[in-house]
C-alpha cells in the first residue's frame, strides 16, 4: 500500500507516552514509515488522534526558481525503534503543508516549521507529533515542507522564507475552509525551523518572491510566533555553523550575516513571541534565544521567555520525559490561548 504520492506505507502504527506539562499526554507518533504526505484515506492515528487528512501545495504552477538540476526528494528513517518514527526529508521540490484538522476547532491555527539544520526537515518529532498534540487541543495545524537553501534554488537564502510567507498567505486565503479566524494564525518552529519562524516574524513584509495569485494579497505576518530552541544569529561565536553554511555560505560577509539574523531585523510591528531554550543546549547555544529576546524587548514587542537548565537540543515532545522542560507544551498552550483563543 502507498500514499497518494506513491510513498510506501507501513502497517504498524503505534503511540508513545510523553510528559507534557503536569500530566502524561498520549501523543501519536510512528506514522507509517516512509510516508511524507498524509494517507489517502485520512485514517485516525493511534488512540483516535487525527493523522493529516490533506496536503496543500504552495505553488500551483511549481515552485519558482527551480535549479537546473533539481534535487530529488529523499526520505530517511533515522529511528532504530520500530515503534517510533523519526523521518528526515530533503530535496523538496514540491513545497507543501500537511493539515491536522481538530475534532473541535477553536478557530485558531498554527503553522509549524520543523528543524533539521537546513540540511533536511525532521517531520515527525518537530512536525507531526506537535500537529497531533495541538490539534487534539483544538488548533488547526499546518506542517510545512519547505525548500532548503543549500539545494540551488534561485532565491538562495530567502527560499525557505518564501515558502513560509506563501504558506501563511494561503492559510489566511483558505481560512473559511478550515473554520479559522485569519487574524488568529500563529507560527511555531524548531531549531533551524525556529530560525525560519523568527525570519518570518521579522521579515514577513520582505518581498522574496513575485506574487502569483490573489492569495498573495494577504499578510504573511503571523499573529503570534514561537521559535523553540531556535537558530538566530549568523555571526560567531554563537552561530550554528551548519545552518549558517547552508543558509548564507561559509564565506558570507558581515552584511549578509546581518541580513539573515532575525535579531538584527526586528520591526516595530512584530507579533508577540514565545521563546523556549535549554541552557545546556550544546548544538544551538542559548545565546541565540537571548539575542532575539533582547532585540524584541528593545522594540517593545511582548516576549515570553522560558529557559530550562536541562533539556539539551531537539527535545520536541518525545525527549522531555522526567525533565522540568516537559512543562513547555502546557506553557505554550497557556500563552497561545491568551492570545489566540
Amino acid at each position: 500500500m502507498a500514499d497518494r504520492n506513491g510513498v510506501p506505507l507501513r502497517p504498524d502504527r503505534r503511540a508513545f507516552l510523553v510528559t507534557a506539562g503536569a500530566g502524561a499526554a498520549l501523543i501519536a507518533s510512528a506514522a507509517a514509515r516512509g510516508q511524507t504526505a498524509p494517507p489517502a484515506t485520512g485514517t485516525p492515528g493511534p488512540a483516535g488522534l487525527p493523522d493529516p487528512t490533506e496536503t496543500i501545495d504552495l505553488w500551483s504552477k511549481g515552485a519558482p526558481g527551480l535549479p537546473a538540476t533539481p534535487p530529488v526528494e529523499t526520505v530517511t528513517e533515522r529511528s532504530t525503534d520500530r515503534d517510533l518514527s523519526d523521518r528526515a526529508v530533503l530535496g523538496i521540490t514540491r513545497p507543501r503543508m500537511v493539515v491536522f484538522r481538530p475534532h473541535r476547532p477553536n478557530g485558531a491555527a498554527v503553522m509549524i516549521t520543523p528543524g533539521g539544520g537546513y540540511r533536511h526537515i525532521v517531520i515527525d518529532k518537530e512536525g507531526y507529533e506537535l500537529g497531533r498534540w495541538l490539534s487534539a487541543r483544538g488548533f488547526t495545524v499546518f506542517v510545512l515542507f519547505y525548500r532548503l537553501p543549500g539545494e540551488g534554488w534561485a532565491a538562495g537564502p530567502n527560499v525557505a522564507l518564501a515558502d513560509a510567507q506563501r504558506a501563511m498567505r494561503l492559510i489566511r486565503h483558505r481560512a473559511a475552509d478550515y473554520g479559522i479566524d485569519p487574524q488568529r494564525v500563529a507560527a511555531m518552529g524548531f531549531s533551524a525551523g525556529g530560525h525560519l519562524c523568527a525570519d518570518l516574524l521579522t521579515r514577513f513584509d520582505a518581498r522574496v518572491y513575485d506574487p502569483v495569485d490573489t492569495a498573495d494579497r494577504h499578510s504573511a505576518r503571523p499573529d503570534a510566533a514561537a521559535p523553540i530552541y531556535p537558530v538566530i544569529t549568523m555571526t560567531a561565536p554563537h552561530a550554528h555553523a551548519g545552518s549558517r553554511t547552508l543558509l548564507i555560505g561559509a564565506g558570507a560577509d558581515a552584511a549578509r550575516e546581518a541580513a539573515h539574523s532575525p535579531d538584527r531585523n526586528v520591526p516595530a510591528n512584530a507579533p508577540p513571541v514565545f521563546l523556549l531554550h535549554a541552557e545546556d543546549d550544546n548544538v544551538v547555544p542559548v545565546e541565540n534565544a537571548l539575542l532575539l529576546r533582547a532585540a524584541l524587548r528593545a522594540k517593545g514587542i511582548p516576549v515570553e521567555t522560558h529557559l530550562f537548565a536541562h533539556g539539551g537540543h531537539g527535545f520536541g515532545l518525545r525527549k522531555t520525559l522526567g525533565k522540568p522542560v516537559a512543562a513547555w507544551p502546557d506553557l505554550f498552550l497557556a500563552w497561545a490561548t491568551g492570545l489566540l483563543v
